[in-house]
Order: structure tokens, then C-alpha cells, then sequence
């Protein structure tokens, strides 16, 4: 039959009372304190409590993560489209496409019209291998890049005609690599000469002797006249206030 355990304490006073010696009671107990041992407790980890946290934040970006209107990137003209100046042909972040002939590009990397014309998407390998560029020609049927060294284009809507009707004459004299005529003046003024511009015009000297052809006798201009320099002076300023009085008119 098995016993109960009785702890070390209780069998040191059990076997102090058995004894035949008689003890008085407070001797017992003095011997049963010094038999006593103590043992350190087993050190205990500490228990957390499970919390469930909350299932939407208060404050913070929390409550501001909303997604904000788009921004309409992309094309906006497609290829061998009209647009004019001012025009956006392709809006983007950073330079997915540069803008190439007639064609700008905003600080937002925005890509637009310079001139009126069609559009081209396009490479050119001459001015970088692996950039795309967008331009505007002014023809349909014009392709994008242009050869190297082929002319340039025509800009402000002007086309490029043949010229006809220009008459040619006799003494003709060498202009810009090319023969430009010549016309004879009314009145045996000297030869008219078609200029730079196609102007025909008149030398500056035979336009200064005008007035000797015609016969008329012009006052002489004396450096050292006053008078005369004081006269033409007050002409200039009078001449030069009424045309300011006109402008304020209007």
C-alpha cells in the first residue's frame, strides 16, 4: 500500500515528537526551522494577452490613399494626321519620344506642332540608334527622315513653284550663281538690273543724278552754313512731332 509523501519539514518534526527524549515545543521548532531547506522557485515567462488590432486606421494616409484622376497621357494625334501649330501631338512622362523636324517639346516633355503639316512617327539613325522621334511634314506623301544633305523645306505655307515671266535682256551680269537680266530705263536712265530678291533696280549712283537728268538746280550744301543746318534741324523735329500727334489720333 503506498504512503502519502510527507515533505522533509513535517518528517523532521515527526521524527523529534517519536523520540523518548522529551523536547519542549519551541525546541521542535527551532530544530525543524534548521532542517528546513529552502528551494529557489523555477523562474515563470510572462503571458501576453492576444489583442486584436483595429480593422481601419483613424488617421495618418489611411484615409487619403484615394487614387486621383487620370492624366490622359499617350497619343493625341496619329500618324499622317493634320495638326497646325500649337497642336499636342503626344503627352508623356519622360522622354519616351523626342521631338524631331517641326516639332517642339514642353517642360513636361510634352511634344507639339511648330508648323501646320501631317504627322510622322519615325527613327533616324544619323542623329541617335535607339531614340524615337515625332515631326510634322508638310506634304502627305512626305516620309520622315530626310536623306542627307537633301534641301530644306519651305516653312510660312509657301510652296516651291517655277518662275515665269521673267524677261531677259542684253548685259546681263553675274548675280549669286545665276544670270540676272536686265531692263532698259524710260528716259535713258542707264540700265534697270534685276537684283538680289528679284528687284529690278537702279545702281545708287544713277539714282543720285535723278535730279541732274531732270534739270533740276538743287541749293549747294555748305558744311559751315549754320543757318542752313539750324533751318533743316527745326524741319526734322517739326516733321518728327506731327507724325507723333498722328499716332495719338488714331
Amino acid at each position: 500500500m503506498l504512503q502519502p509523501q510527507i515533505p522533509p519539514s513535517m518528517r523532521s518534526l515527526r521524527s523529534l515528537s517519536s523520540s523518548t527524549t522529551p523536547h519542549p515545543p519551541s525546541t521542535l521548532l527551532l530544530l525543524a526551522l534548521t532542517r528546513l531547506t529552502l528551494h529557489p522557485r523555477p523562474p515563470t515567462t510572462p503571458t501576453h494577452t492576444p489583442s486584436r488590432p483595429a480593422s481601419h486606421a483613424s488617421q495618418g494616409r489611411a484615409n487619403k490613399a484615394a487614387p486621383g484622376p487620370g492624366k490622359r497621357l499617350g497619343a493625341k494625334k496619329g500618324d499622317s494626321q493634320l495638326v497646325v501649330p500649337g497642336n499636342i501631338i503626344f503627352r508623356q512622362r519622360g522622354t519616351h519620344w523626342y521631338a524631331g523636324e517641326n516639332c517642339g517639346m514642353g517642360r513636361d516633355h510634352t511634344i507639339f506642332a511648330l508648323q501646320k503639316g501631317f504627322v510622322r512617327y519615325y527613327r533616324d539613325p544619323d542623329r541617335h540608334a535607339d531614340r524615337k522621334y515625332i515631326g510634322v511634314v508638310f506634304e502627305r506623301g512626305m516620309e520622315l527622315p530626310r536623306a542627307r544633305g537633301a534641301s530644306r523645306w519651305r516653312r510660312c505655307g509657301l510652296e516651291e513653284r517655277e518662275r515665269v515671266g521673267v524677261r531677259e535682256g542684253e548685259g546681263a551680269v553675274e548675280g549669286e550663281g545665276e544670270k540676272m537680266g536686265t531692263l532698259a530705263g524710260k528716259g535713258g536712265a542707264g540700265d534697270v538690273v534685276l537684283r538680289e530678291g528679284y528687284q529690278y533696280r537702279e545702281s545708287n549712283w544713277s539714282i543720285g543724278r535723278t535730279a541732274e537728268r531732270a534739270g533740276v538746280k538743287v541749293r549747294a550744301y555748305k558744311p559751315n552754313d549754320r543757318w542752313m543746318a539750324w533751318r533743316k534741324t527745326n524741319e526734322r523735329k517739326e516733321r518728327n512731332a506731327e507724325k507723333r500727334s498722328l499716332r495719338r489720333k488714331k
